[in-house]
């Protein structure tokens, strides 16, 4: 029986048998120091989305979009560490490609409220808002506060076509307000005591 070969770089030929075992040997290594072997979009829906969207399906783009539908207004480090725990070895510039590439096409909203990282969620194209808590930054979906898109009217268009309208509200999220309780109650009973 012949020996099948596989070119390699360089002009090496290798028998399939020598690429095999090398693929396997890779695959018990990665195994071996804890990369998961994770399902990635066990739905399919990124997948789905992805393919909709024209682009092409990239275990990365795959592994953002999955995880942003249970983790939304996730920051790039945050998503990049997921997508990692995940995949494995993944850049941060690739993190940052998959949100522009997924942004761009509508798959993602970008987010900036003012003083904090760039945020990006699945909850595109209804025209909701934001409301950011001023302590830790935590980021909820509020709906559109009256009707339809843009939801509010300005008093003067200024000759602009307004089409959208982002609000954003601040304030204390319940955890924070509770904890600044705590502290001003604690404030008081020194200076009681005092």
């Amino acid at each position: 029986m012949a020996t099948l070969f596989i070119g390699r770089g360089g002009g090496t030929r290798e028998p399939v048998e020598a690429v095999q075992r090398s693929l396997d040997s890779f695959q018990r290594m990665r195994k071996g120091r804890g990369v998961p072997t994770a399902v990635i979009d066990a739905d399919g829906a990124a997948l789905n989305a992805l393919r909709a969207a024209g682009l092409r399906v990239t275990a990365p783009r795959r592994a953002v979009l999955a995880w942003l539908v249970e983790h939304p207004h996730s920051t790039v480090g945050a998503i990049g560490a997921a997508v990692r725990e995940t995949l494995g070895t993944v850049s941060t510039q690739a993190v940052y490609d998959v949100l522009g590439v997924c942004t761009a096409a509508g798959l993602l909203r970008r987010i900036e409220p003012a003083g904090h990282p760039a945020r990006y969620e699945r909850r595109v194209g209804d025209n909701h808002h934001h409301v950011v808590c001023r302590s830790c930054g935590r980021t909820d979906d509020v709906d559109c506060a009256v009707g339809d898109a843009p939801c509010l009217e300005p008093a003067d268009y200024r000759g602009f076509a307004v089409d959208e309208a982002e609000v954003v509200f601040w304030g204390l999220c319940p955890d924070c307000e509770t904890e600044g309780r705590r502290r001003d109650d604690s404030r008081r009973l020194e200076e009681i005591r005092q």
